[in-house]
This record gives structure tokens, C-alpha cells and sequence, in this order.
């Protein structure tokens, strides 16, 4: 399952997702079902080689619709889950059991972020809650400047939140107070969507609408590296979008991120110097495991890459257009959902097909991975615990 990345190919894909993902922002809803809709490939037969458990199900606040993928958050051994009516829930990891849930009186349309003793959700009005995570109690509010649709990022001092227009706000954990603001110019033209920016260290990682990764001090926001993901190119406005709309991963002092219609590469997190970089598109993200890294591409294909040198090791390719999350690791596995809910596991050695479950309705966001199970929240609202036996 040896293969290499098809950059010819990998356009033509790129424009039947931007096509799709356009639709979905500008007619709040897309059917597979529609004649000029990507076909999705259809799942084959295979010998399972390990049974998945669901070890609990629950349903979860009220889910997100597919346009706003809601991801779960873990911490403190609980499950963190939002809806799109404000709804923000908490479960106990092991056994879930709901523990609380809050309705913030928001339109939910990012998170939850959760941090030290704190989960902060951003809405398409622009306010950001956060709660207390032992109680479930609104610790503060704040405004930030526009729609937020991404989770926060938290820390003990700071939790940092990415808005659509661009900016990245540093606000205080305890009471929301606004330290900081990082601005960048955004595009004519971009996908609906943002990544979330990603604490690490005593810097914030996030990308942006340009093309471009940027390391910014956590405590004041002053830059510390600008990097190059991807450099628009093309006539058309369509041909120059590199949103990086992708979570950046940090392992290991070491910052991953890939753009749509640009490149996956690697940066030094202390300098911003790139170690590595290769040609690859993704909107649905980087995952990282102990020793591989792996990406979905926008035709659906499965990669895992050797986190060094950005090298190919394997590609599953039987997933196309089933709109596949980013993958996770766990175990010998790495893991990813599709758009009809069903959840594969695959091996990390070469990327067969171990394992697959219906997890419940459509999943848009990637699963979560700790060491004791997989949790997958579908655009329903059900979430799902699930784990080898």
C-alpha cells in the first residue's frame, strides 16, 4: 500500500472539495444525494482482525449539524462535548456518566477548548465562555471580534481564541480580561473554517488564511516566527486559496501543519526553521503517534509520513470522498470516522483495514484518542466511547 502523492490528480480533488465545501457554507447544507456531488466510494468487505468494544454511548447536548463539527474534549479523566444551542456537558471518561451540563445562552459554534480546571466555548456571535470543569459553573465572558469556529486554547494563564477575521485574542483564564491581540489580513476568498491554535510551550501556534504558520509569545502575543506553508499561486481566486484550516500538531519541540491546496511541513517550534516539507492538500489535518505522522488528503486518502523526513510509508485509498477526518493514534492503530458514522481502524504498520463501526449518525469531527479509549462525537449529538476489548 506503498504509494506516492499525485500532485495532477490531487488537484482535480482539490476542486471537486472546494466545490463541495463551498456549497456547504453558502447554502448552509450540501446532499450527497445531488447529481453534481463527488460520489462517495462505497465501503468494501474485509476480515476484521480485532473487535472494537463500545464501551459506553450517550446522547450529548444537541448536536451540530455537519457545518460546524463540535469536537469533544478530554481532560481530568471527562469528556467535554457542545451543541449548537448552547449546550456545554460533561461525562465521566470511563463510565459516561453525565456529571453536568450548562447551557451558556450562546450559539455554540466552536469547542470546547479545555484547559486547567477551565472549558471555554466560542459562538457565532463572537462570545467566549468558559466554564469551571468540576462544576459546570460560567466562570466569565468575553467578546472577541467576530465569529469563532474553532476550539480555544487554554492554559493556566492565558486561553488564546481564533476568530474568522483574522485575529488570535489572549485572554486571562481567571477573568477573561483581553491581554493581547495578533492581527493578520485575510484573503478575498477562503474556505468557512479556522484552525484552532495549539499551546505549546510558551508560545501559540496557529495558522492562518494566507498560507502561513505563525508562533506568537503566549503572555504578550509578539511574534516570534513567521513560516510558509503554502504560497498562493494561480490566475483565479479559487486557484489562490491555501486556507490552512487544519489544526497544527506540536510534538516533541517539532510544529506540523498542512494547507489546502499547499504542502504538509515541519518547523523547528523554538525558531520556526523548516525542517521538511513535501507537497500534499488537506483540510481535515495532521495526527500525530510515537513514532508517525499522519494526514487525510482532500481526495480521502489515509497517509502515514516518517515524522523526520516527511516520507511516505503507506496510503489507504479505499475511503475516497467519504469526507475522513483527521486521523488519530491509538495503539497500533491509527484511527479515523467518516461522513455515514462509521469508524475505521487502521494498522499502523501498512494501513490495512483492522476493524470498522458504525459509531452512530455522521461524523464531521475527529475522533479523540486517550490511552484507555476512542471518544467520537457525531453531528447528532451522540457520543461514543469506543476501544479494542
Amino acid at each position: 500500500m506503498r504509494d506516492t502523492y499525485d500532485p495532477v490528480r490531487a488537484k482535480i480533488a482539490r476542486l471537486a472539495a472546494l466545490f463541495a465545501v463551498l456549497a456547504l457554507a453558502g447554502c448552509g447544507g450540501f446532499s450527497r444525494d445531488d447529481d453534481n456531488a463527488p460520489v462517495p466510494a462505497e465501503l468494501e468487505d474485509f476480515e476484521p482482525s480485532v473487535e472494537i468494544d463500545r464501551l459506553w454511548s450517550r446522547r450529548a447536548a444537541s448536536g451540530a449539524g455537519p457545518a460546524l463539527a463540535l469536537h469533544p474534549a478530554v481532560a481530568g479523566g471527562r469528556v467535554f462535548t457542545a451543541g449548537g444551542d448552547g449546550d456545554v456537558a460533561a461525562y465521566d471518561a470511563g463510565t459516561g456518566e453525565r456529571l453536568w451540563e450548562t447551557d451558556t445562552g450562546v450559539p455554540v459554534s466552536a469547542g470546547p477548548g479545555a484547559g486547567p480546571g477551565v472549558v471555554v466555548v466560542g459562538s457565532s456571535d463572537g462570545d467566549v465562555v468558559a466554564l469551571d470543569g468540576a462544576g459546570g459553573e460560567v466562570a466569565w465572558r468575553a467578546r472577541v471580534s467576530s465569529e469563532v469556529l474553532s476550539p480555544p486554547a487554554a492554559s493556566e494563564r492565558v486561553v488564546v481564541v481564533r476568530t474568522i477575521d483574522g485575529k488570535l485574542f489572549g485572554l486571562d483564564a481567571v477573568n477573561g480580561e483581553r491581554l493581547w491581540v495578533y492581527d493578520r489580513a485575510v484573503p478575498a476568498l477562503t474556505l468557512r473554517g479556522t484552525s484552532s491554535p495549539v499551546i505549546a510551550q510558551d508560545a501559540v501556534v496557529a495558522g492562518f488564511d494566507n498560507g502561513r504558520l505563525v508562533a506568537v509569545s503566549l503572555d504578550h502575543g509578539q511574534l516570534l516566527w513567521e513560516s510558509h506553508v503554502a504560497t498562493p499561486s494561480g490566475r483565479t481566486e479559487l486557484e489562490r486559496l491555501v486556507d490552512i484550516d487544519a489544526d497544527p500538531v506540536v510534538v516533541d519541540g517539532v510544529a506540523y501543519a498542512t494547507a489546502f491546496q499547499g504542502q504538509i511541513a515541519a518547523f523547528d517550534l523554538r525558531t520556526g526553521r523548516l525542517l521538511w516539507q513535501r507537497d500534499m492538500s488537506s483540510h481535515a489535518g495532521v495526527g500525530a503517534g510515537r513514532r508517525l505522522l499522519y494526514v487525510t488528503d482532500d481526495q480521502g486518502h489515509v497517509w502515514a509520513l516518517d515524522r523526520d523526513t516527511g516520507a511516505s510509508l503507506w496510503r489507504q485509498g479505499k475511503l475516497e470522498r467519504r469526507g475522513v477526518t483527521r486521523p488519530v493514534e491509538f495503539g497500533e492503530y491509527a484511527v479515523v470516522a467518516d461522513f455515514e458514522g462509521y469508524v475505521h481502524w487502521l494498522n499502523i504498520e501498512d494501513g490495512s483495514f483492522a476493524a470498522r463501526v458504525r459509531a452512530g449518525g455522521g461524523v464531521a469531527a475527529s475522533p479523540v484518542a486517550t490511552g484507555a479509549a476512542v471518544y467520537v462525537f457525531d453531528t447528532g449529538g451522540t457520543l461514543t466511547s469506543l476501544a479494542p476489548p
